[in-house]
């Protein structure tokens, strides 16, 4: 049946879609094909951003506890807003809109991008993905009208708003030295006036938290730190990962896997580089695939010697006559 609404949908074309919408209310989807357009998102014409249909949900992402429990509490206050803010009247301070704002601060592959992605799967709304290089303008006050750009398109959409590595812009304001130094502080003050007034979720992710400003710190209605996984976690992300190439790798080797420190991100990275391994020889995704694609991407980060490499060589070496 759910196959019948995925034209509709807009999912024929997109796995991730499908894989989405199989999790959702059936009520939902119905809502949504019986309304037409008038539910479906737009998209943002100026190129500022991309659409992104998330494919995650909150369970699809492996974080500590009091991580997971902020990010619930994020989706309630979206989801509260009407009785709130509507009904009891408690509107936040200043000219601050109904929208949320929240940081996410970590290490790249912590899984910030994948939280705020599985956030808008939850509301069932996509993600606008902002492209802060594009922003970002050397003239005098063209970042402002891109920015302004930004929110007003954003505005009259349904979605997630991410701005990502977002102290490239949001960053502490410096000292005033000279005209451009003046314009710069301008564009940070407009950014916090306008992000204020904006009327939907907007998700900021940065690698280095102590680069904002505390005056823009103190307008978010969360700041969440996405910390580097423990063995534990490290774990449950090989498992999560490699399941999804049907791999049946014993306890003892996932433990295995998780000594080796890597970030979430660099986990999936490696998880599918032993995907095309496996594919490659037809064969199901083993340990030794496994470790090979953590070995590549432990030189991609520039790391010395690799802790797993005697079971590569164990892998090479040949069977012993009468073993």
């Amino acid at each position: 049946m759910r196959s019948q609404w995925w034209p509709a949908l807009g999912a024929a074309d997109s796995p991730g879609l499908k894989n989405l919408l199989q999790r959702l209310d059936p009520e939902e989807i119905r809502d949504r094909l019986e309304h037409g357009d008038a539910h479906r998102p737009g998209r943002f014409t100026s190129g500022y951003a991309r659409q992104t249909q998330p494919v995650f949900l909150l369970d699809d992402v492996i974080l500590p506890s009091n991580v997971r429990a902020e990010l619930e509490h994020l989706l309630d206050r979206v989801r509260l807003r009407p009785t709130v803010i509507d009904e009891w009247g408690m509107r936040p301070g200043g000219l601050r809109g109904r929208g949320i704002t929240a940081l996410f601060a970590g290490e790249s592959g912590t899984g910030k991008t994948m939280a705020a992605e599985a956030l808008a799967g939850e509301l069932g709304t996509p993600m606008f993905h902002v492209n802060l290089a594009s922003v970002v303008d050397k003239y005098i006050g063209e970042t402002e009208k891109n920015l302004e750009r930004v929110f007003s398109e954003a505005e009259n959409l349904d979605g997630v708003l991410l701005f990502d590595e977002a102290d490239a812009i949001f960053g502490k304001r410096s000292d005033v030295s000279d005209a451009r130094d003046r314009y710069a502080n301008l564009e940070v003050a407009y950014l916090l006036q306008r992000i204020e007034a904006f009327d939907g979720l907007a998700i900021l992710t940065t690698n280095l938290r102590s680069n904002l400003d505390p005056a823009f710190a103190r307008r978010l209605d969360c700041i969440l730190d996405f910390p580097a996984p423990d063995a534990d976690l490290r774990a449950a992300i090989w498992r999560s990962c490699l399941k999804e190439a049907g791999a049946e790798l014993s306890a003892e080797e996932y433990h295995r896997l998780a000594t080796l420190e890597m970030a979430g991100g660099a986990i999936r990275s490696s998880s599918v580089s032993a995907a095309f391994m496996a594919a490659g020889n037809d064969e199901p995704v083993t340990f030794v695939h496994a470790v090979r694609g953590a070995k590549r991407e432990w030189a991609k980060l520039g790391l010395l010697a690799f802790p797993l490499q005697s079971v590569l060589d164990q892998s090479a070496s040949p069977p012993l006559e009468g073993g």
